[in-house]
């Protein structure tokens, strides 16, 4: 217990900033890949330079969906609705079980909307529990983001149940979700990491003691206060239906043609339509989205870096050679446990679902057939793996972050000791079951 009080006091001083982070993580790799590979350093900057921007869309919609989570979270209606489940929370140890519930069923339900929703649930918990450390309130959120692979959104699973994805051929056929996501294996470290979580932070709780804080009010900046002034089309619900009117009319046709589906770009349309109703008037929408925003930037900034890393590992065989390493390692019965290591470690790098499998896939697919191995529980192993480092890699961190007003290093001590936890369970699993 002293040890783990000593690693949070450490890490709350000495942790960069995730900018920072993903700086030292390009060196390294650039680094790395120059040294591992028949690569030259500058076959490798290229390689670096030309990624840059090819998770140009996915940034958008990442910055898409943590402004529409945020503009609904924020809406009068969900608002009270969010005070009215809170009220019923009177104690620290309710605090943190209800920020880690609500985060686990909120990203098994889909990953952004889990990130949204737990920040959003730790300030309203923050602001009715005083006693109860904030910064402990958000790492419990940010704890229950460790599921959403084993989830409804999880991206591996649900890409090779898709017709017509890369994988289909050498698959032979499509990989139905009852063998990946609905798998005895899936739903036992499912179970178990939900069980896990709240006694981890309950643990956090004992350690850290409680302490008075109080949360200050956002400021509204100038925009916000201009935004604010009365004028008869900024606070007319008569313009809001008529935006929300074609929304809910297009999304009918496609619902109506069997061309509807979940995915990112109608997640983050829904989650606009919905923002522009639940605020009623277009100026109380413009108000909301202009103080989600400053909480954008950090993904604006970051996410080309990673994309950039993303490039190296691919187009160097660096990210091949990390999982043959791990396959060379493996037998039939160990290679589902070796994948969920090396998937760990290449998230570190790769903190992307898909990109991650783009990289690993052929390699990890290749040796289950050759290996005998458990086909499905290797894929398992795979997203397992990716939301498991997530612990310890502020790249998803940073929506959640950006909404509670805080730091990676406010967290990370907790995060890194639940990484641990996290880890010895589900190497059990994939081991043992």
């Amino acid at each position: 217990m002293k040890l783990v009080l000593i690693f949070d006091r450490i890490l709350r001083r000495f942790t960069p900033s995730p900018f920072a982070i993903a700086i030292l993580l390009t060196v390294f790799t650039i680094a790395w890949a120059t040294y591992a590979t028949d690569h030259s350093a500058t076959e490798v900057v290229n390689a670096w330079g030309g990624s840059f921007w090819n998770l140009t869309s996915f940034t958008l919609q990442m910055a898409m969906i943590l402004l529409g989570g945020y503009v609904v979270a924020v809406s009068p209606p969900v608002k009270k609705l969010m005070l009215l489940l809170v009220s019923f929370v009177k104690t620290p140890m309710q605090a943190i079980l209800f920020c880690t519930l609500v985060s686990c069923a909120a990203s098994y339900l889909n990953w952004g909307f889990g990130l949204v929703v737990g920040g959003v649930v730790a300030l309203e918990v923050g602001r009715q529990v005083t006693q109860v450390p904030f910064r402990l309130l958000v790492a419990s959120s940010y704890s229950g983001f460790l599921v959403w692979h084993a989830g409804l959104s999880g991206s591996i699973p649900l890409t090779l149940n898709t017709d017509g994805n890369d994988w289909q051929e050498s698959m032979g056929g499509l990989v139905e979700l009852n063998q990946t996501l609905f798998s005895s294996v899936n739903l036992i470290a499912l179970v178990a990491i939900v069980v896990l979580l709240p006694l981890l932070n309950l643990l956090y709780l004992k350690l850290v003691g409680l302490e008075t804080e109080q949360l200050k009010p956002e400021r509204k900046n100038q925009t916000e206060l201009d935004l604010a002034e009365p004028q008869f089309l900024e606070n007319n619900f008569g313009v809001t239906l008529l935006l929300f009117g074609l929304g809910a009319y297009y999304a009918c046709t496609l619902m109506s043609s069997g061309d509807f589906g979940l995915n990112l770009n109608s997640i983050n349309f829904i989650f606009f339509m919905l923002g522009v109703l639940l605020h009623g008037s277009p100026g109380a929408f413009m108000r909301a989205v202009t103080s989600a925003v400053p909480k954008i930037a950090p993904i604006l900034i970051q996410y080309p870096l990673y994309s950039a890393i993303m490039g190296v590992l691919t187009e160097t065989g660096l990210g091949t050679q990390v999982a043959q390493f791990f396959v060379q390692h493996s037998t039939a019965e160990t290679f589902p446990l070796m994948t969920f290591y090396s998937a760990g470690l290449i998230n570190l790098f790769v903190p992307s679902g898909g990109g991650q499998w783009a990289v690993q896939a052929d390699i990890v697919m290749t040796a289950a057939r050759e290996l005998n191995a458990d086909v499905p529980k290797t894929i398992m192993a795979v997203a397992w793996g990716d939301a498991w480092t997530n612990m310890a890699q502020p790249f998803w961190a940073m929506p959640l972050l950006a909404i509670a007003g805080l730091s990676i290093k406010d967290i990370i001590g907790f995060c890194l000791m639940t990484l641990v936890a996290s880890g010895i369970v589900l190497s059990l699993i994939f081991w043992l079951c």
